[in-house]
């Protein structure tokens, strides 16, 4: 029998593919039950309100995309920031890098998930900033722009048509000359 733990993160993972596959108009309790394959009425006990469903896919997401960085293994920071977004692009990637922009515009109009995003936020800072470089005065902000840039190529990526996606090494190129910018 699973663990309440378990059965949380089960959950935050159909909120993640309802906010990817229905968008956050669609998620609802009752999709998460069927996204999850649990018994109606499941996922309420759990997270009584939508705002509880929406902010327990956050942390979820940010564990997952810690580990996607953490399991890049390269020294080249160009390499190791390619990977990511190709991995934002792919697959079960692509769920979260969908589901997360859902979530960015919810936070549009709710302080309490802002907060929860932020924190997030944070930690892929200190992930990029061991990868991209910068730990103070203008390096924190070259960080920030960093990761700016990241989610403006995965924007684009999970918005363009697949005939229109970038090639691997066209994306290394742009991170190679947004990295030597420095």
């Amino acid at each position: 029998m699973p663990t309440t733990e378990d059965r949380r993160t089960l959950i935050a993972d159909a909120v993640i593919r309802t906010l990817a596959e229905r968008g956050s108009r669609g998620l609802t309790h009752r999709a998460v039950d069927e996204s999850a394959g649990l018994p109606t009425g499941s996922t309420s006990y759990y997270f009584r309100s939508r705002a509880e469903l929406l902010a327990c896919a956050v942390p979820r997401l940010a564990e997952l995309d810690a580990a996607v960085l953490d399991g890049v293994a390269d020294d080249d920071p160009a390499s190791v920031l390619t990977a990511v977004v190709r991995s934002g692009l792919q697959g079960e990637g692509r769920v979260r890098t969908l589901a997360r922009y859902e979530l960015v515009l919810e936070a549009s109009r709710r302080p309490a998930l802002q907060e929860a995003l932020a924190a997030g936020t944070e930690r892929m800072l200190a992930l990029l900033r061991d990868v991209g470089g910068g730990r103070s005065g203008s390096a924190e902000t070259r960080t920030a722009d960093l990761l700016a840039f990241l989610d403006g190529l995965l924007l684009a990526g999970v918005t363009s048509p697949p005939e229109q996606a970038r090639p691997a090494s066209d994306l290394e190129q742009s991170i190679a000359l947004f990295l030597a910018r420095g």
